[in-house]
C-alpha cells in the first residue's frame, strides 16, 4: 500500500510539472525549477553589495573605506542603523514586488526571500519583523507582502520571526505617489510596537523586512517605534532599493 501510494503521488506530481512547469518570476518563460530566474531576467537583476553607504546602503562608485556614509546620511541621519537592499530596483525587481503585491502571486515572497537570506544570515542575533500594513489595506488585498517574505527569510535562515511586532494603527495614502516630505508627514505616529512585544523588543537587534526600499521613510517610522520602544539596533533588509545613477539616494 505503502508502495502504491508513493507511486501515485509521484505520478500526479509528473502530471503536475508537466502541465504547470516552473516559470520565471520575470518574465513568465518556463525554467528548470521554482523560484528560479531565466537567463535573460537574470542578467537584467543588478544584485547590490559593498561599496555601500554604512547607513543607507545606497551603492558607491568607489570604496569610500569602512563606515562611510552618502551626503544625505552624513546631513539627517536615519533612526535606523543600517538597511539593505537585496537588488537594485529595476524592470524585473519592480516586476516581481508588484506581482506579489498586486498580482496576488504569494508564493513570489518565496522567490524574494531567496535572494534576501544572503544578507539576512550575515546579521546574527536579531529578531525578524515585517513592515506593517493597516488593517483595511491587509482585508483589501489578503495579506501583508512584507510578513509573507519575512515569514519564507525565516524559515530559510533560521532567525526567530515575530509577526505582529509593530502595527500600523492608522491608514495611511498610497505613499508611491507621494515626495519624501510627504511621505513622512503621512507615517508620522502611524506606526507602534503592539504592547503584547514590548518586552520582546527591549535591548535587542531588529531586522525589519520590507519589499521595496524608496526614500527609507516607513523604514524611519518604524525604526522610530522601535528605538522609543527600547530596541538596541534596528536594521532595514528588502528585496529592492531605489538607487539613482551615480550612487546617490532618492
Amino acid at each position: 500500500m505503502g508502495a502504491s501510494s508513493a507511486y501515485l503521488r509521484s505520478a500526479a506530481a509528473r502530471v503536475v510539472a508537466f502541465a504547470l512547469p516552473p516559470r520565471c518570476p520575470g518574465c513568465g518563460a518556463v525554467t528548470g525549477e521554482d523560484h528560479s530566474f531565466c537567463a535573460d531576467c537574470w542578467r537584467q537583476l543588478d544584485f547590490l553589495g559593498d561599496p555601500a553607504c554604512a547607513a543607507c546602503g545606497e551603492p558607491f562608485a568607489f570604496d569610500r573605506g569602512p563606515g562611510a556614509r552618502c551626503g544625505a546620511c552624513l546631513a539627517r541621519p536615519p533612526s535606523f542603523d543600517r538597511a539593505r537592499g537585496a537588488v537594485a530596483y529595476g524592470e524585473i525587481a519592480r516586476k516581481v514586488a508588484l506581482k506579489l503585491k498586486y498580482g496576488g502571486r504569494p508564493a513570489l515572497a518565496e522567490t524574494i526571500a531567496r535572494a534576501m537570506a544572503r544578507l539576512a544570515s550575515e546579521e546574527g542575533d536579531v529578531l525578524i519583523a515585517p513592515v506593517p500594513l493597516h488593517r483595511w489595506r491587509i482585508w483589501r488585498r489578503g495579506y501583508n507582502q512584507a510578513a509573507l517574505i519575512a515569514s519564507a527569510l525565516a524559515r530559510r535562515t533560521g532567525l526567530p520571526l515575530e509577526l505582529d511586532l509593530l502595527r500600523r494603527t492608522k491608514a495611511t495614502p498610497v505613499l508611491r505617489a507621494l515626495g519624501p516630505a510627504a511621505r513622512a508627514k503621512a507615517l508620522r505616529g502611524a506606526i507602534r510596537v503592539a504592547e503584547p512585544h514590548r518586552a520582546a523588543v527591549e535591548g535587542r537587534a531588529i531586522l525589519l523586512v520590507d519589499d521595496v526600499f524608496t526614500t527609507g521613510a516607513t523604514g524611519e517610522a518604524c525604526a522610530r517605534a522601535l528605538k522609543k520602544a527600547g530596541a538596541a539596533e534596528v536594521r532595514l533588509l528588502c528585496w529592492a532599493r531605489v538607487v539613482r545613477e551615480g550612487g546617490e539616494r532618492h
